[in-house]
């Protein structure tokens, strides 16, 4: 098999959650060159007009799906439609993310809620809708989006940390249990990246010429840096890599 062959996704089809904007469209869009058929997950129809016009642009097919994913409920329902429409789905991104800003003296346990439901309780109940089937046909690939989190404690961010110290996690233990199906399951860990995440961080001109004082590259990350990741842990080309956390981070834990 040639290396082009390795990273063809021709043939695929991908589900990407959060796909509206920022690293999530980023990463649908990606998938689709590389040739995957995608899925695109957002919590309004209208939220992933654009990702999924790039996605046709490109000849690829895309459809549009929403849910409420701090919503155990609605995660599982879209699973269930996704399983029903589908001719089954390859590629599992789950991007989709919350975060809430306070000191920990102050944090609430509704913003704590909110946000582990979503950033993990969604990853974990769509990594097991997609990975059943996926184990019964001995193939498949799932990513999840970690952070720089998943390895630091941050600041004023307690329940994002402990959700992304938690898909870290997640991610080794379902690897562990599926990589002798050839099921694939990895994450990536983004640095700091220009999305609304950080908004609040570039916004603090301290707290933004901190970070870039630390980061090795000089600037802060663009949605397409991380798009090169997404498609080698998708294709052929990962199917020897399990449990891994790639850092994306522009040298920022190598500082």
């Amino acid at each position: 098999m040639s290396i082009a062959e390795q990273f063809s996704l021709a043939g695929r089809q991908a589900l990407v959650t959060g796909a509206s904007r920022g690293l999530g469209q980023a990463i649908a869009v990606a998938l689709a060159a590389a040739g995957a058929d995608v899925w695109c997950h957002a919590t309004t129809v209208e939220g992933t007009d654009d990702t999924a016009a790039q996605i046709r642009a490109r000849g690829r097919q895309a459809w549009q799906v929403t849910a409420d994913l701090s919503d155990r409920s609605a995660a599982q329902q879209l699973a269930t439609r996704v399983l029903d429409e589908s001719r089954g789905i390859d590629i599992l991104v789950n991007n989709a993310g919350t975060i809430r800003r306070r000191p920990a003296t102050e944090f609430t346990l509704a913003d704590w809620d909110l946000v582990l439901r979503t950033n993990l309780d969604a990853a974990w109940l769509l990594s097991q809708a997609f990975g059943v089937p996926m184990v019964e046909r001995g193939r498949g690939k799932i990513i999840n989006i970690a952070s720089l989190l998943s390895f630091q404690g941050g600041i004023t961010v307690p329940a994002y940390t402990a959700s992304k110290h938690a898909i870290a996690g997640l991610t080794k233990a379902l690897a562990n249990e599926w990589a002798a199906h050839n099921v694939q399951v990895n994450a990536i860990a983004p640095g700091y990246f220009e999305t609304d995440n950080t908004q609040a961080l570039r916004d603090d001109a301290a707290r933004s010429t901190s970070i870039l004082a630390r980061i090795p590259a000089g600037r802060w990350g663009r949605p397409d840096d991380i798009t090169g990741a997404a498609v080698f842990l998708a294709s052929r080309a990962a199917d020897y890599v399990n449990g891994h956390l790639l850092v994306v981070d522009g040298g920022w834990l190598a500082r």
